[in-house]
C-alpha cells in the first residue's frame, strides 16, 4: 500500500486502563499527534473511555485485546499474568484465545463503538496461534487491519538496554510468517511501525526524528499517553510517569512545528 505520500497513523494504546489515562489520551488526541486509540475492553475504566468516545468522535477507536494481566470478558478470572504464561495455557488447551477476544470485542460493540482496527495488549499476537484466532476474529467481524508491530529499522535512534534491542531483533524473526497469516485471513496492515523500542522512553526528539525520517507509505506509532494521578500510581503497571513525558511530547509546540516542516499527514485508521 505504499505510495509517494508520507501518512503516520499516531496510535495511543490503553484506553480504559484507567480515567487518568483516557484523560490524556483525549487531550493528545485534541491537542496534538493522536489520531487513534486502542480500547482495553476489560479496563477498570473502560465506562468512561466509551463516554469520552462518544464526546470525541473525531478520535478513531480500535480494540486492544488483552489475552495477558487482565480480567477474562468470559468469566472475570484474571487472565495469565504474562505472554510466556499465556504460552503455556495455550500448550496446555486452558484458554480458548478466539472465545475470549470475541467476547471483549462484543462487549465494545454492545457499548455502541464499532472498532476500525485491532491490536494486543502486550503483542501477543506475535504468538502464532493467537494470530491465527486474531485473523479469524477479524474476518468474522469485518475488520481488516491488524497492527504489524516490527519497528522499521532508522526511523528513530532512541538508545535503548541492549536487552530490549535483542528482543525486538528477534521478535523480527517472526515477520514473514507474520506477515504471510495475515495475508491468508485477508487483513492488512501499515507499510511501517515504530514504537516497541520508545515504549516509555518516547520524547520529543524522538518524534521530530522520527517526522524526519519517515518513508513514503503509511507507518503507526504506537504511543502510551496519559496523565499520571492516584489511580495509575496505583495500577498494576510500569508505565506511569513515563505516560507524562509521552503526553508533553505529543502535544509540544516543537513537534508540531517539525509536522507542518516535514509535510507529513497525520491520517486515522478508519481514512486508510
Amino acid at each position: 500500500m505504499a505510495s509517494g505520500a508520507r501518512k503516520l497513523i499516531v496510535t495511543a494504546d490503553d484506553f480504559g486502563f484507567t480515567r487518568d489515562v483516557n484523560q490524556g489520551i483525549v487531550e493528545a488526541h485534541r491537542s496534538g499527534l493522536v489520531r487513534a486509540t486502542s480500547l482495553l475492553a476489560t479496563g477498570a475504566a473502560f465506562e468512561h473511555a466509551v463516554e469520552l468516545a462518544r464526546r470525541t468522535p473525531s478520535l478513531d477507536v480500535g480494540a486492544h485485546l488483552a489475552l495477558v494481566g487482565m480480567p477474562s470478558a468470559l468469566d472475570g478470572r484474571r487472565l495469565p499474568s504474562t505472554p510466556g504464561a499465556l504460552l503455556l495455557s495455550l500448550a496446555l488447551g486452558h484458554i480458548d484465545v478466539y472465545a475470549e477476544m470475541a467476547a471483549q470485542l462484543e462487549r465494545i460493540l454492545r457499548a455502541g463503538i464499532r472498532p476500525s482496527h485491532l491490536n494486543t495488549h502486550k503483542h501477543t499476537h506475535l504468538l502464532p496461534l493467537v494470530l491465527e484466532a486474531i485473523g479469524r476474529l477479524a474476518r468474522d467481524y469485518g475488520i481488516c487491519w491488524i497492527r504489524r508491530p516490527f519497528d522499521t529499522p532508522g526511523l528513530v535512534r532512541t538508545p535503548a538496554p541492549w536487552g530490549a534491542r535483542v528482543g525486538v531483533s528477534l521478535l523480527g524473526l517472526l515477520r514473514k510468517g507474520f506477515d504471510r497469516r495475515l495475508a491468508r485471513h485477508g487483513c492488512r496492515s501499515t507499510d511501517y511501525f515504530a514504537g516497541m523500542l520508545m515504549t516509555g522512553r518516547l520524547d520529543a526528539s524522538d518524534l521530530i526524528a522520527l517526522l524526519m525520517n519517515l518513508p513514503a507509505g503509511t507507518t503507526e506509532l504506537m504511543c502510551h499517553p496519559g496523565r499520571c494521578t492516584g489511580e495509575l500510581e496505583a495500577a498494576p503497571t510500569r508505565l506511569k510517569a513515563s505516560r507524562e513525558r509521552e503526553l508533553r511530547a505529543l502535544t509540544s509546540a516543537e513537534v508540531l512545528c517539525a509536522l507542518r516542516r516535514a509535510g507529513v499527514e497525520l491520517v486515522s485508521w478508519r481514512e486508510l
